[in-house]
């Protein structure tokens, strides 16, 4: 009998109509943080005078590049790259420059040599991937046992619950009703609603939100519920508003050192991805391929006044909860993306969601990720008894989640910020070198490697 828990491989065979509602379900799970970036570095810029990094470009950078990473992982890494937060530092240090070129500079062209910077780190990325290509996977890995990956992982997630609470907080009503539907189908639901309850909780609630304010109910705040302003403001079709970047050496100074953070939270990331789905994509396709695949997005999307990519912690979760892990359903969640990009007035209605509904919404995926590097401390048996592995998970995760705001510091005239789950990682591998009494070698438990999904050959049966 069949197991209706088992992970689907392949979505091919729940047929074309569910692979494009599962896409739709990515893409949901995508759309509120991804165009949250662009919202939160125009408000460093100016507002709505400054529209370098808008909604459309935004979303049109985060499906091709999505589609251009599955080319470079072979597709088969079911990732999908949204808007990072972690240049939002970087940027607003650059609206406050106001020395050298900058002095008396418009904020339209300031945003245009941040987008610069963000080109040569998504740069830098190949010169790890070429690293990780020369020494190899393995060595690299010597750095990223499970007592250090497995707190790292949960910290992305519970340092993303802050977001979920203040968006839910807005109209905690609509953010049960998302929460509440999302658990009711995953649990109770029958055929394909079982596999789809993220985009049912958004449909559901955003059904409920309607129904509110049509009846004249506002948010506790005072608020509209929903604004429909924008959308009539915004026509059916038109290319997103391109932009070409500009470089100094100023704003690659800022923006730039950034990505050592970003690698190590994609690290983070795929290691997350291949313990859910139960793949080594660090070895196959490699994380060099992945490394790649995300730096050169990054790099393009800066190129065309776009904000950086990065693999998104929320689709992993949808992927834990769904328990389909095609990589085809991402890549038609990135056209979908794409096709919006060119659509103004569908992402003027899809950007009226309110935040509680996106909230509520998060409340589930962000646990979910948290959950998978509980998942992995347990499965990989770290023996926590031990004063070694103790420090390091304590260490990690009191920097992941105290360093809120992130860590800055000033190299000559040059303000740069880590983000605390980059300093989290830094702290965690540079512990696991120094302390004795490592009791992790990779490539020695195979079991335990292939649970963490970093095993040299995960899809090597057991014998029984």
């Amino acid at each position: 009998m069949n197991n209706p828990n088992a992970p689907i491989r392949d979505a091919r065979t729940l047929g074309i109509p569910k692979m494009l509602l599962l896409g739709i379900q990515h893409m949901f799970a995508m759309f509120g943080a991804t165009i949250l970036v662009p919202i939160l570095v125009n408000s460093y810029f100016g507002g709505e005078l400054t529209q370098a990094l808008t909604v459309q470009v935004t979303l049109f950078c985060a499906g091709f590049g999505t589609l251009f990473f599955h080319v470079c992982a072979k597709m088969k890494v079911p990732a999908f790259l949204g808007s990072s937060f972690a240049f939002l530092g970087g940027f607003s240090t650059i609206a406050a420059l106001d020395s050298g070129i900058y002095a008396g500079m418009a904020m339209n062209e300031k945003i245009l040599y941040a987008c610069g910077g963000i080109v040569v780190a998504g740069a830098l990325y190949l010169v790890m991937a070429l690293i990780i290509k020369l020494v190899g996977v393995k060595r690299v890995m010597r750095f990223l046992p499970p007592v250090v990956t497995g707190p790292i992982i949960i910290c992305i997630g519970l340092s993303l619950a802050g977001s979920a609470v203040t968006n839910a907080s807005t109209n905690w009503i609509l953010a049960l009703i998302a929460l509440g539907t999302i658990i009711i189908f995953n649990i109770w639901g029958k055929g394909m609603f079982r596999i789809i309850p993220i985009l049912m909780g958004v449909v559901i609630a955003y059904a409920a939100a309607v129904i509110m304010h049509l009846c004249g109910l506002t948010n506790p705040d005072g608020s509209a519920i929903l604004n429909f302003a924008p959308i009539a403001e915004t026509g059916w079709v038109g290319l997103p508003p391109f932009q070409i970047c500009k470089f100094d050496l100023t704003a690659i100074l800022v923006m730039a050192p950034i990505a050592l953070a970003t690698m190590m939270e994609h690290i983070g990331d795929m290691s997350a991805i291949s313990a859910t789905v139960g793949e080594n994509y660090l070895a196959d396709p490699g994380l060099h391929r992945t490394l790649i695949g995300d730096g050169v997005a990054t790099s393009l999307a800066g190129l065309v006044g776009g904000p950086a990519n990065t693999t998104y912690g929320e689709n992993t979760g949808v992927l834990e909860l769904s328990r389909v892990h095609d990589p085809r359903v991402i890549r038609i969640a990135a056209i979908f993306a794409i096709l919006l990009s060119f659509i103004p007035k569908v992402s003027s209605v899809i950007s009226t969601m309110p935040a509680a509904i996106i909230g509520g919404v998060s409340f589930m995926l962000y646990g979910m990720i948290s959950a998978i590097g509980v998942r992995n401390v347990v499965e990989n048996k770290v023996d926590l008894t031990k004063s070694r592995n103790l420090i390091i998970a304590a260490v990690i995760f009191v920097c992941g989640l105290g360093f809120s705001g992130g860590l800055t510091f000033t190299i000559g005239s040059v303000s740069i910020t880590l983000t605390g789950l980059a300093v989290a990682a830094i702290a965690g591998i540079l512990l696991n070198i120094i302390l004795p009494g490592n009791d992790y070698e990779f490539g020695v438990n195979a079991e335990g490697d292939k649970n963490r999904g970093v095993s040299i050959n995960p899809g090597k049966k057991e014998e029984k």
